[in-house]
C-alpha cells in the first residue's frame, strides 16, 4: 500500500511539473502575442513623431496628444527645450550633451513608465519628442543578431542551458520530496485505520483509532470509532443474548419436567393399578390436573412473552383518566387482600389524569404485582398503592412491606424465570414470567418500571408512564 500510494503521489506531481511548465511557456507565448495585440491598437502607436514631424514645430498639432494624456517637447542642437505641451518628463530648460545623450539612452531602456517617440528634422535641426504614460507593459524579451552571428552565442546558450537544467532539477526534486511529505501525511492514518480495522476483523472489537487530527481523517476516526463501539455493543448484545436463550431454555425445560414428570408418573400409576378406589383416583388425578394446569400457565406465559418480544407486537392504547381506572382496579383486588390478610392504605387523586394505555394489557400488569405480593408475603403485611403526577409523566407506586428480595437477585428481577427462592421450587410460586411480562407491557406504553427492594424491608415498585 505504501508504495502505491507514494507511486501515485510522485506520478501526480511529475505529471503536474509538465503540465505546469507547459502552462508557463504557452502563457509567456499568449502574453507575448497580447502584447503585440495590444500595442497596435495603443494611442502612441497613433500620434508618433515621425507623423507629426514639421519644418515649423509650430505647426505641430498638439490637441490631440494633450487630449490623450501625452506631450510634446522640442529640443534644438543646442539641447534647449524650445517648445513644451502637455506632460513633460525633461523637467528642465536646458540640457548638457551629457544629460541628452542619457534621456535617449533612458528612452529605450525597458521598465520606463512613458513611451517615447522621438524624430529628428536635420533640415531645421530640432528633436521632436512625443511623450505619452505607459499603460501596462510586458518588458521581458530574449534578443540575438540574426543577420551577425556572435561568436558568444555557444557560450551563452550553454550557459543558458545549464541554467534551465538546474532549475528543472530542482523542481524535480521539490516535486519528490513535497510528494514524500504529503504521501507520508497520508500514509500514517491510513496506516492506523488498516491496523485497527485489521484487529477489529480479527474479532478485537475493543479495537480504537487514535489520530488527534482536525481534518477528513479525523471524521473518518471518529466514524470508525462509533462504528467499532456500535459493533462491541451489538457483539456484546449478541452474547448476552444468546446466554439469555441457553438459560431460558434451560429453564424452560427444567419448569416443565417437574409437571410433566408428575403428570406421566400418577397417569402411569393409575393405568398400572385397576384396584384403586375411586377416592384415591380422584386424588391423583386433582395432581395431574394441578400439574396440568401449572404446565399450560407456563406455556400461555411463554406464548405472550414471545408475542411481546416480537415486532409486530401492538398493544391497542385508550385515552383513560388512570385515577378512575386504578378505583376499579383497587376495587378488584381488595378482596384477595383480604384472603391474604393483609391491611392497605390507597392514595388516588380526586382529579382526572389521563394516559394512553391498554386497559386489557394494564390489568395484567396490576394483576401479577398483586398475585406476587399475596404469593410471597406473610399474613400482615401492608399494601400501599398511590399515584401522583410528576412533569410530563404519571407515577404509580405499588409498595408492600413484605419480605423484600435480596439485592443480587433483586437487579434481574424483570428477566425471564427469574425468582426469589434459590431452590428454583416451581411449585411453590409461578412460572418466573410474571415481571418480564410487566416490563414488556410497560415498555410498549412508552414507560418503565423500576424495584427498590432489600431483603426483609418490602418491594416498591415504580411505574412511569408518560401523560397526554
Amino acid at each position: 500500500m505504501n508504495r502505491k500510494i507514494e507511486s501515485q503521489f510522485l506520478l501526480s506531481y511529475v505529471l503536474m511539473f509538465f503540465i505546469s511548465t507547459i502552462i508557463a511557456v504557452s502563457a509567456y507565448i499568449l502574453l507575448g502575442f497580447a502584447n503585440d495585440i495590444a500595442s497596435k491598437d495603443l494611442v502612441k502607436n497613433h500620434y508618433t513623431a515621425k507623423s507629426l514631424m514639421r519644418d515649423d514645430y509650430w505647426d505641430i498639432d498638439t490637441k490631440p496628444i494633450i487630449e490623450n494624456g501625452g506631450g510634446v517637447q522640442v529640443i534644438n542642437h543646442n539641447y534647449e527645450v524650445v517648445f513644451s505641451a502637455g506632460i513633460n518628463t525633461i523637467r528642465k530648460d536646458k540640457l548638457t550633451t551629457a544629460e541628452f545623450t542619457d534621456f535617449l539612452m533612458k528612452t529605450n531602456s525597458r521598465g520606463m513608465p512613458f513611451g517615447y517617440s522621438i524624430e529628428y528634422n536635420s533640415e531645421k535641426q530640432f528633436w521632436l519628442v512625443v511623450t505619452f504614460p505607459t499603460s501596462i507593459r510586458i518588458d521581458f524579451a530574449v534578443v540575438h543578431n540574426r543577420e551577425y552571428p556572435s561568436v558568444d552565442m555557444k557560450h551563452v546558450a550553454v550557459i543558458f542551458a545549464l541554467v534551465a537544467l538546474f532549475y528543472l532539477i530542482l523542481i524535480a526534486i521539490s516535486t519528490i520530496v513535497y510528494s514524500k511529505l504529503v504521501s507520508i501525511s497520508v500514509i500514517s492514518p491510513l496506516k492506523s485505520l488498516c491496523n485497527s480495522a485489521h484487529r477489529l476483523k480479527e474479532g478485537d472489537y475493543s479495537s480504537r483509532v487514535e489520530l488527534n487530527l482536525k481534518n477528513e481523517f479525523g471524521e473518518l476516526e471518529s466514524i470508525f470509532n462509533e462504528m467499532a463501539q456500535q459493533i462491541e455493543q451489538e457483539i456484546s448484545l449478541r452474547k448476552q443474548s444468546e446466554e439469555n436463550r441457553k438459560r431460558l431454555v434451560l429453564d424452560i425445560s427444567h419448569d416443565l419436567k417437574n409437571p410433566l414428570s408428575s403428570i406421566m408418573g400418577y397417569a402411569e400409576y393409575c393405568k398400572n393399578r385397576p384396584e384403586l378406589s375411586e377416592e384415591e383416583r380422584s386424588m391423583y388425578m386433582n395432581i395431574i390436573y394441578e400439574n396440568s394446569l401449572r404446565a399450560n400457565n407456563l406455556i400461555s406465559d411463554l406464548f405472550e412473552l414471545s408475542k411481546m418480544e416480537s415486532t409486530e407486537y401492538i398493544i391497542k392504547k385508550t385515552k383513560v383518566d388512570i385515577c378512575e381506572y386504578l378505583r376499579e382496579e383497587i376495587g378488584a383486588f381488595i378482596t384477595s387482600f383480604d384472603k391474604a390478610g393483609f391491611t392497605y392504605d390507597f392514595h388516588i387523586p380526586e382529579k382526572e389524569i389521563f394516559l394512553w394505555i391498554d386497559t386489557k394489557q394494564m390489568d395484567r400488569v396490576f394483576q401479577n404485582l398483586v398475585d406476587n405480593a399475596v404469593r410471597y408475603n406473610p399474613k400482615g403485611t401492608k399494601v400501599e398503592i398511590r399515584l401522583y403526577e410528576q412533569q410530563d409523566e404519571a407515577i404509580i407506586v405499588f409498595k408492600d412491606s413484605g419480605i423484600g428480595i435480596p439485592a443480587e437477585v433483586a437487579k434481574d428481577i424483570f428477566q425471564p424465570f427469574m425468582r426469589v427462592d434459590c431452590a428454583r421450587n416451581s411449585q411453590a410460586g409461578g412460572t418466573g414470567l410474571g415481571l418480564a411480562i410487566v416490563e414488556k407491557i410497560i415498555s410498549a406504553h412508552g414507560g418503565s418500571i423500576s424495584l427498590n427492594t432489600d431483603e426483609h424491608s418490602g418491594c416498591t415498585f415504580i411505574i412511569r408512564i408518560p401523560k397526554i
